[in-house]
C-alpha cells in the first residue's frame, strides 16, 4: 500500500518537471512604477541588450497594467517585430521627456517592423489596445522614466 503514494508522487514530480522545460520561466528584471495620466504601469526594465533582445518572447499573458520599457543608451529608429512573442501587443515610442511619439499594434509572431516616427530611446509595450483603451494617444506623457546614461 505504502508504494502507490510513491508512485504518485514520482508521476507528479515528471509531470510538473515537464511543464517547467515547456513553458520557459517568467522574467527576473527589475520593475518601476510608470504613470500614463491617472493610470500606473508596473513595467519590467529592459535595459541591456540581452533583456531587450528577448522582450516578452514567448509569454503566455501579461497582467492588465503591466508592460516593458526598453531603454536604448542612444535615440535612433529602434524598430520592433513579434518573433517568437504569443502575446498580441502595443508599442509606444518615447521622446526623452516621456512624449510619446506613435503607438503601434503588434500582431503576435509576425516580422513585421514596428518604428518610431522619429529618434528615441525609449519603448514600452503593453497588452494589445491598452493605450487606446485608456484614451492615451501620441503626444501624451509616459511618467517615471529612468534618465539615460551618460556617456563616459
Amino acid at each position: 500500500m505504502q508504494l502507490v503514494p510513491k508512485i504518485l508522487l514520482a508521476a507528479g514530480a515528471a509531470m510538473l518537471t515537464t511543464l517547467a522545460q515547456a513553458q520557459p520561466a517568467q522574467s527576473a528584471l527589475p520593475v518601476i512604477p510608470l504613470t500614463a495620466g491617472m493610470y500606473a504601469i508596473q513595467a519590467e526594465l529592459a535595459a541591456s541588450p540581452e533583456a531587450r533582445e528577448r522582450g516578452l518572447m514567448y509569454r503566455r499573458s501579461m497582467p492588465a497594467n503591466a508592460g516593458m520599457l526598453f531603454v536604448f543608451d542612444e535615440r535612433a529608429g529602434h524598430c520592433f517585430w513579434m518573433k517568437n512573442t504569443n502575446l498580441p501587443l502595443s508599442i509606444a515610442f518615447l521622446a526623452d521627456d516621456g512624449s510619446i511619439v506613435n503607438i503601434e499594434d503588434m500582431a503576435p509572431q509576425t516580422e513585421d517592423n514596428h518604428c518610431p516616427r522619429a529618434a528615441v530611446r525609449y519603448a514600452l509595450e503593453m497588452n494589445k489596445g491598452w493605450f487606446a483603451q485608456k484614451g492615451i494617444k501620441p503626444g501624451a506623457k509616459i511618467g517615471g522614466l529612468p534618465q539615460p546614461r551618460q556617456p563616459q
